[in-house]
C-alpha cells in the first residue's frame, strides 16, 4: 500500500533527527552542545513529525482504518493517539526548557534532557509499533479500491494544509541537525 510506503519513509526522517538528538543530549550533559539545537529538533518534530506526519495518520489513515471496524479507542489506534499527545508534550518540554537556557537559565539543562531522552525513547518504540503492528493491519482493512483514496488524501495534507515546499525545509533542517552532531 503506497500511502503505508510514505508514512515508513517518513519514520526513517523522523528516526534520523531521534538518532541526531542522542549524542546531541551527551553533548548538552557536558556543556558542548547549544541549547539551539534542541529548539531547531523542536521545530522540526512540531512541523514535520507532527504537522506533516501525524497529521496524515491521524486525520486520514486512523480515520479510514476507523471506518472500517479498528475501534478508535481501547485498541492500537488510541495507544497511537496517547502517545502523540505524549510527543507533544516531550516537545513542548524540550523546547521551553532550551529557550530558557538560551536566555541564561543553565539549570534548564536537565529539564531539556529529560523531555528530548523522553521523546527519543517514546518515537523509537511508537515507530516499532506503527510499522510491525498498526500498518500492517492497516494494509488488511482499507479495501484496496479505497487506498488509492488514502494516498490522495495524504496528498492534500501534504500540499493544501501543510503548504508547498515545507517537506522540503524540515528535510534540510533533519540534515542540519545531523551535521551538526557529525565528528
Amino acid at each position: 500500500m503506497k500511502a503505508i510506503e510514505i508514512l515508513m519513509e517518513e519514520h526513517q526522517v523522523i528516526l534520523r533527527v531521534i538518532t541526531a538528538m542522542e549524542p546531541a543530549s551527551q553533548r548538552l550533559e557536558s556543556g558542548k552542545m547549544p541549547a539551539t539545537f534542541f529548539v531547531e529538533a523542536a521545530e522540526f518534530i512540531k512541523g514535520f513529525a507532527d504537522g506533516c506526519h501525524h497529521k496524515k495518520e491521524e486525520g486520514v489513515l486512523f480515520v479510514a482504518m476507523t471506518a472500517h471496524g479498528v475501534p478508535q479507542q481501547g485498541g492500537p489506534i488510541g495507544v497511537m493517539l496517547a502517545e502523540h499527545e505524549q510527543g507533544r508534550a516531550f516537545t513542548r518540554g524540550m523546547r521551553e526548557a532550551a529557550l530558557k537556557m538560551i536566555d541564561g537559565e543553565t539549570t534548564q539543562a536537565g529539564a531539556v534532557l529529560a523531555n528530548a531522552r523522553g521523546y527519543t525513547a517514546l518515537l523509537r518504540q511508537h515507530i516499532q509499533k506503527e510499522d510491525n503492528v498498526l500498518f500492517p493491519m492497516a494494509v488488511k482493512v482499507i479495501p484496496p479500491q479505497e487506498q488509492e483514496k488514502v494516498v490522495e488524501d495524504f496528498e492534500r495534507i501534504e500540499h493544501e494544509e501543510t503548504g508547498e515546499g515545507i517537506h522540503e525545509k524540515f528535510l534540510g533542517l533533519a540534515e542540519k541537525l545531523e551535521k551538526a552532531v557529525e565528528g
